[in-house]
Formats: structure tokens, sequence, C-alpha cells
């Protein structure tokens, strides 16, 4: 699989002093996305509430409906005390306390083990309570009583991928729309969970199909974008991106990834531009802070990327790309002092990151602190040997060597 690595490396192999390549490393640039919050995060219940809904009071579980429509059978069978903790219940949930909510429905299904929507009501409520193992195999059960019901099947893959199944929740989400080839939020679940397994044509299919039934949908134009990205098809990526940010004039993540995609073809003055307006649109985004760094440090204006990088750090601390940027630019002004600083921060963040140790011992080197730069290449040394990474091995050996 070739290596793809965020903007910033492609050019700084052109304007880095080759001593300074190996600060450059490969740990603190895996993508080309910057905007990691598309698609490292998988839907609402991975991106906190904007990707799809998760199952809620109006869809696949405790709607009114399902609520009365389980009343409606324990009246039949004269199950009066089924009857009062279905209404107890309901009243419960209306008042969103899920806890109290939760014991009355598990006892509920022990009064009604072939009741599907007390099991999928169920699911639910563990759900609310981030107890997704259970609520994936309340929903199971509610399936197999009632396999063609489309809600729960989208349920179950919601709770799913909440638990990182991305390839069972493809399949709960396919046979979402296989019953029913409208509902949204299935499309857009499947296509996340398809990007989050590298499926970006599957994924693309996916969105593409949201985007027919939600044409004025920007969401789905800003991950089909991102898909794009992944597989560097940066002029459709343009093209898609700009039709999300016709749609989401106020969406600073759009303009970061747009700027990506035309940086990538050259454009740079269009894609300086867009990363600016997402500068201005969300000002306390660090993301956005990090990719302007990137630029900047990539046009050699080593003190304009400074800058971005420490505001990106002052909005989000735990950070590791700005902070190793930080420490990289420290180290190439020859500010070691400073440079330690910054490293010993990320090793902090990431300490099982070799990288982030072998950096902090070249900046305690560069200030001929020996015994603690032999004591950060030595701890490096070991990550490297749990990762089977003989090429960093043979880096550190070498930095020992020379001490």
């Amino acid at each position: 699989m070739r290596r793809r690595y965020r903007l910033v490396s492609f050019i700084s192999i052109l304007i880095c002093p080759q001593k300074d390549a190996e600060f450059i490393t490969k740990e603190f640039y895996p993508v080309l996305i910057v905007n990691r919050q598309i698609l490292l995060a998988l839907s609402a219940f991975l991106l906190g509430g904007v990707a799809i809904a998760p199952p809620t009071l109006a869809q696949s579980t405790p709607a009114q409906s399902t609520l009365a429509q389980s009343t409606l059978l324990a009246q039949n069978n004269s199950d009066q005390r089924l009857n009062d903790l279905l209404r107890q219940g309901k009243e419960q949930v209306d008042s969103r306390n899920f806890a109290a909510a939760l014991s009355t429905y598990q006892e509920a299904a022990r009064l009604a083990p072939d009741n599907a929507r007390v099991f999928a009501t169920l699911g639910f409520l563990q759900a609310q309570q981030n107890s997704f193992r259970d609520a994936a195999e309340a929903y199971r059960r509610a399936i197999a009583l009632d396999g063609n019901n489309a809600d729960f099947h989208y349920a179950l893959g919601f709770s799913l991928a909440q638990l990182e199944d991305y390839a069972g929740a493809t399949s709960a989400y396919r046979r979402t729309t296989e019953l029913n080839s409208d509902k949204v939020e299935a499309f857009l679940g499947l296509g996340i969970v398809l990007a989050r397994q590298s499926d970006y044509n599957g994924a693309i299919e996916a969105y593409r199909r949201v985007a027919d039934l939600r044409p004025n949908n920007g969401q789905v134009y800003e991950f089909m974008g991102a898909a794009y990205l992944q597989q560097e098809r940066y002029s459709e990526a343009i093209e898609v991106l700009r039709r999300a940010a016709e749609l989401s004039p106020r969406s600073g993540n759009v303009q970061v990834n747009l700027g990506v995609a035309l940086l990538n073809t050259n454009n740079i003055a269009a894609g300086l531009e867009a990363l600016q307006r997402a500068a201005e649109l969300e000002p306390r985004n660090a993301m956005v802070q990090l990719q302007m760094g990137d630029i900047f440090r990539a046009q050699g204006d080593l003190t304009r990327a400074l800058s971005h990088y420490e505001r990106a750090v002052s909005l989000q601390r735990n950070l590791p790309e700005a902070r190793a940027m930080i420490g990289a630019i420290m180290i190439e002004q020859q500010d070691y002092l400073r440079a330690i600083v910054a490293y010993r921060e990320l090793v902090q963040l990431v300490p099982q990151s070799p990288d982030a140790q072998y950096n902090l011992g070249l900046a305690l080197q560069g200030r001929r602190r020996t015994q603690e730069a032999i004591a950060a290449f030595e701890a490096a040394r070991d990550l490297y040997r749990q990762q089977g990474n003989t090429e960093g091995i043979e880096r550190v050996e070498s930095r020992l060597r020379n001490l």
C-alpha cells in the first residue's frame, strides 16, 4: 500500500535541509486529510452528533407507537403486571429517567420474552447508558422476533459501530437499506463504516445514495469529498467539496478539506484562501490552525507556522501533531531548550511513540545533556523493537555510537 502523507510532507522534501529530514517522521503525517473529525470519527455516535443521529425516541426504539403497541399486547394477554410496567416505563422514558426505565423494561422483557418491541426499547435504553454490547444483544433479540423491521437493524448497526465492530455494523446497515431503501441515516452510517474500513469506493456509493435522497445535505458532500481525498482523487474532491461549501457556508471543516484538495492540485492561492476562510469561520478549531501551520511550514515561513501550531496547542492541549511540529521547528532553529520542552510534553501525550522519544533525544543531544539523551534514545530503541521497526533501531544505534 502506497504511503500517503499530510500535505506538508510532499513539499517538505524540497524545502527542508537534508539534516532535518529525520525530524519529519511518518508517525505525525499518517494521512493526507487533516480534518480528522471527518474520517476518524465514524458517525454521530463517534463524531459527537454531527453525522447521523442514533436511534431516538421517535425512530427505531421506544416511539410512542411502540409503547402503545406493547401496552396493547399486554392488555390482550390480560397481564396486568406487564401492562403496569409498560405504562411506568413510558412515563420514565418521557421524563428521560433512562436508568429507571432500563430496570423497568428489563423486568418487562422477562415477562414478555416474545415481544420484539420491548427488546428494542431495552436496547435503546442500554445504549443511553453506553452499554452498547448489551444494546446490540437486545437488538439481536428483537430482530430474531421481527427480522423485517428496518429500524431494529439500523439500531443494531449503530451499536456495533460504537463497539468498533465495523464489519458487523456494515452488515446491519446494509440489511436496513434492503428493508428500507429510503432510510437516509442507514446509508450515511454505511458510508462512514465503510470509510473506516478503507472501502472508499463503497463509502462514496453510499454517500451518493444519501445525496440522491437529500440533495441539500451539505454534510454528505463533505464526507464524499473526504473519501475522494483519501484516494487522492483531488479534482473530484474539489467538485463535491465546493458543493458542500455552497450548502454549508459556515463550515470550517469543509473549507479545510477544500483547501487541502486545492493545494494538492498546485492551486496554492485558492488553497490558502480556503484555509484562511476556515480559520475565520472557526477561530477556535485546533485542526484548522494545525493545517495552517503545515502550509506555512511548507512555504518556509517558520515564524507564521509556529504561531499557528502554538495556537492549535492552546486550543487543544492534547494534540500531538502540533507539539511534534513545534519541537521540529525549535530544532531547526537550534532552540534546543524549547524543543526539549515540546518533546517532553509530546512523550507524556504519546508515551508509546518511539519517534517522540527519538526526537527528545535529539533535542537533549543538542543541549549536550548526554546522559539524558542516551536514556531517551534507549527508550526509543525499546519501542522500535516492540514494533519490529529495524530502520528505527538502526537509526538509534547510529546515534548512540556517536555519543
